[in-house]
């Protein structure tokens, strides 16, 4: 194995420079933490490690870096042949010290017991340690009992609507009546196929089987295998529900009388915890209803990773544009790592309400279109309880197209296009 392995670290230093797309999120160099990317399958953290390590180059001999992916087929690693790695670095380059070494570990949370490894190292050999991982869950219970105080954690998403753009080299000029006419174009497209960096650039046919590929993987080796589920049809039925089950909230109690009624024997502690790991590998993230009082598994709304995924895997899903801005709206808010919940009362509801320490600081509402006067009322409806219960004299609705701006019962409302939110085109 040692040998296989210096092979993989050898050729690795004789390779060219990675060829990437950029990405938004640049990870700092020399902050002698331990860097971890947290995301679903796919998205691109593999990639951001390659742009570091390509920037690293540019300085350093490439030999001072080490780079292993832990989803290599070629090997089985346990927690005793993690070491192998290290031997073999260093019997290939004895020269090179290794505090002064730069170390990728792609996936490492495939491997029981890594992270007494890493910190082993970060604290005896190299404090240069990057490393990645799907499953948000292992990774920041384990970051928080043994690396506490070592880490800056990144979660890293599908494609932003601007990086989306660079994919498909769309100059953005928002001056422009050609760059709009692209821009605008790309949108819509956006939103209907999703934005996982591999699928941007193949046409609709070889996306959808990759979008198919990417969640069999996610069912038989992140769920299945990761979590030793034996009930396999109730969960295919379950991540289904869930999916078609995006930007609203879920119900446990009904899937699992919908599963009851279909003959599907499982409890709903079961579901529960399917849910709970659907959200550790990133393929659905939950939403709170925002309280001072503790919420329960029952206040959650759902949104999904990405919706190439719904519009790909369900029927229809793609017919209510307005689900898949409201989807696209919440990835953006987590990506730039905003505080997030939606508030309810008796009679409406506002999609996000936006949280800075302790307190709500924004409110924003998202609906396709609001010449409709139904569905102008009730979007005012929700926004101006929201402001008034939180003290804030101005909320925001983003639409498809429109801007500008209204007042009501004393509430400022700015109507924003999801062009402009999205490529943060201040107002």
């Amino acid at each position: 194995m040692k040998k296989k392995i210096k092979q993989i670290i050898r050729d690795f230093h004789l390779q060219k420079p990675f060829e990437v797309y950029s990405r938004e999120l640049q990870l700092p160099i020399d902050t002698q933490k331990i860097i971890t990317l947290m995301g679903v399958r796919r998205c691109g953290k593999t990639s951001i490690l390659y742009e570091t390590i390509n920037r690293l180059t540019e300085t350093i001999d490439k030999k001072r870096i080490l780079f292993f992916n832990f989803e290599d087929e070629r090997f089985e690693l346990n927690q005793e042949s993690l070491d192998l790695i290290l031997q073999a670095y260093m019997e290939l380059y004895p020269e090179i010290e290794m505090k002064d070494t730069y170390l990728f570990f792609d996936e490492i949370q495939n491997v029981d017991g890594w992270e007494k490894f890493v910190r082993r190292v970060y604290d005896g050999m190299s404090q240069n340690i990057f490393i990645t991982g799907s499953n948000s869950k292992l990774l920041s219970r384990d970051i928080a009992t043994s690396l506490r105080g070592r880490t800056i954690t990144y979660e890293v998403f599908p494609l932003s609507f601007r990086e989306y753009l660079a994919f498909e080299k769309i100059e953005i000029d928002l001056h422009s009546t050609k760059s709009l006419a692209f821009i605008h174009n790309r949108l819509e497209k956006f939103l209907r196929e999703g934005a996982f960096p591999e699928t941007v650039l193949f046409d609709e046919r070889i996306r959808a089987k990759i979008l198919q590929d990417y969640y069999n993987v996610m069912i038989y080796k992140d769920l299945i295998e990761r979590f030793s589920i034996k009930n396999t049809e109730a969960l295919k039925f379950f991540l289904k529900r869930i999916l078609a089950s995006s930007t609203k909230l879920v119900s446990i109690n009904k899937i699992y009388n919908d599963l009851k009624s279909s003959g599907f024997k499982v409890g709903k502690n079961s579901l529960y915890a399917y849910l709970g790991y659907v959200e550790d590998i990133y393929l659905s993230l939950t939403l709170d209803k925002y309280s001072q009082k503790i919420t329960t598994q029952t206040d959650k709304k759902v949104y999904s990773i990405d919706i190439g995924f719904n519009n790909t895997l369900l029927y229809k899903f793609s017919d209510d544009i307005g689900k898949s801005m409201e989807n696209a709206v919440f990835l953006e808010l987590r990506r730039r790592e905003k505080e997030i919940y939606y508030h309810t009362d008796r009679t409406s509801e506002c999609d996000f309400v936006v949280v800075e320490k302790g307190s709500v600081r924004q409110a924003i509402q998202v609906t396709y279109e609001m010449e409709n006067e139904k569905t102008r009322e009730r979007e005012f409806k929700g926004l101006v309880n929201a402001c008034k219960q939180y003290g804030l004299n101005k909320g925001f609705i983003i639409t498809y197209e429109e801007e500008g701006s209204y007042e009501k019962d004393g509430v400022s409302i700015e109507l924003v296009s999801l062009v402009s939110f999205l490529l943060e085109v201040s107002s």
